[in-house]
């Protein structure tokens, strides 16, 4: 059990990319990502190849941690994105991969707390360069 608690704040953009130039403003520079898909449309994961080059040319630090995180997973006779396909690539862009059903209210907290937990190592990491300058 951790002695601290993380307050997230979360920007969702929807994917809708009509609203992009006022996206890009809103982010400002995120400490954590989450990038979510709909496991039974394949263009909703190719997508996210798109939404994280965006995000990565908004954030200035050298790396940004992150979730992939495969909803609708309720829906496994419609899936068209395999478990398999969505976790290499995720590992490839250093991303964790979880899949949920928001439906079924199924392993939602996963991509959070795995957030939470990025954003207090960064936390911690920055806190210790601060310490040590004094």
């Amino acid at each position: 059990m951790h002695d601290y608690e993380e307050e997230l704040y979360l920007f969702d953009s929807a994917g809708k990319e009509v609203f992009m130039d006022m996206l890009e403003k809103q982010w400002g520079e995120p400490s954590v990502l989450c990038l979510v898909f709909d496991v039974t449309s394949e263009p909703s994961f190719k997508s996210c190849a798109r939404w994280l080059d965006r995000v990565r040319a908004q954030c200035h630090s050298l790396q940004l941690p992150g979730v992939l995180v495969g909803n609708k997973t309720d829906l496994s006779a419609r899936r068209a994105v395999e478990f398999t396909t969505a976790q290499e690539w995720a590992s490839n862009q250093g991303l964790e991969y979880c899949e949920t059903s928001a439906k079924e209210m199924e392993n939602y907290e996963a991509p959070f707390q795995s957030l939470a937990q990025a954003f207090h190592r960064i936390y911690q990491e920055r806190l210790e360069v601060i310490q040590s300058l004094a």
